[in-house]
């Protein structure tokens, strides 16, 4: 594994390459992870693929100086650079967040897409607090303002769960990510800057049909974060060209334990 950076206008980028297939696959990590999440697979698709994993902005090893903006503009002058081969199409593997942005280039670059490879992803769902607290003006200075001062916000996430009303597990969840103060800012970081990697997912079945796209997406099914009928749903009316499928696992899919059921999903 070869890990290295890149100069991208006042920032440094991370991103490790490894496996010496001819074939292009670019990785696009979780919220909270790093490229590292994908070593792993060098084992089981190494032979096959040539992987390029980035760290995202407040991610990793990468330090974004260019604000709290990251959008699909940068991330293609990025691939460009690391793409040693920029004629030939290119694979993607998405994992949660990193789904949200494979989704995204293949709705801005469909030719450029030979396959795509969706692991428990973000944006097959309209989440309306999400879309709130990065797509407006309003709704992001409300959020950061909440980041700051949350403990209105974790009183009624205590009382939902009491009253049955929010799942325990769930409430968990977003207890490990807003307890901190560091963890907040991170997270309003995060979500501000991704904000501009928003889906219309008509388009996407459109352009998966149109170029006839080859899509597999794998959930766990004690998922209760990205659950499995998101992928059933969007499925409806292109079956021909994507398939769900769903294993005994979680959200944290991207193990060497399921590595066999990952590399399943590189199969014609």
């Amino acid at each position: 594994m070869k890990s290295s950076f890149i100069n991208y206008k006042q920032s440094v980028i991370h991103y490790n390459r490894f496996g010496s297939g001819d074939e292009v696959l670019f990785a696009f990590h979780g919220y909270g992870e790093n490229a590292d999440s994908f070593i792993f697979l060098d084992d089981v698709i190494g032979k096959n693929f040539t992987i390029i994993a980035i760290d995202f902005p407040f991610h990793g090893k990468t330090k974004w100086n260019e604000g709290l903006l990251f959008n699909v503009e940068d991330l293609l002058q990025i691939i460009t650079i690391l793409n040693h081969s920029s004629n030939q199409q290119i694979n993607l593997l998405g994992y949660s967040m990193g789904g949200r942005v494979s989704l995204k280039l293949l709705q801005t670059i469909p030719d450029k897409i030979k396959k795509l490879i969706l692991i428990a992803p973000d944006g097959l769902h309209n989440n309306i607090w999400h879309s709130i607290s990065t797509q407006t003006l309003v709704g992001n200075r409300i959020f950061k303002y909440v980041m700051k001062h949350p403990g209105f916000l974790l009183k009624m996430i205590k009382l939902a769960v009491k009253i049955n009303a929010f799942n325990k597990s769930i409430a968990n969840f977003v207890h490990y990510y807003l307890d901190e103060a560091s963890s907040r800012w991170i997270l309003y970081e995060r979500w501000t800057t991704m904000r501009k990697f928003n889906l219309n997912k008509a388009l996407l079945k459109s352009i998966i049909t149109q170029k006839k796209i080859s899509v597999k997406i794998l959930f766990g099914k004690f998922d209760k974060v990205i659950v499995t009928k998101r992928g059933v749903i969007f499925k409806k009316g292109i079956e021909n060209f994507v398939e769900v499928k769903e294993i005994t696992a979680g959200h944290q899919l991207l193990k060497e334990k399921y590595a066999k059921e990952i590399a399943a999903l590189f199969e014609s």
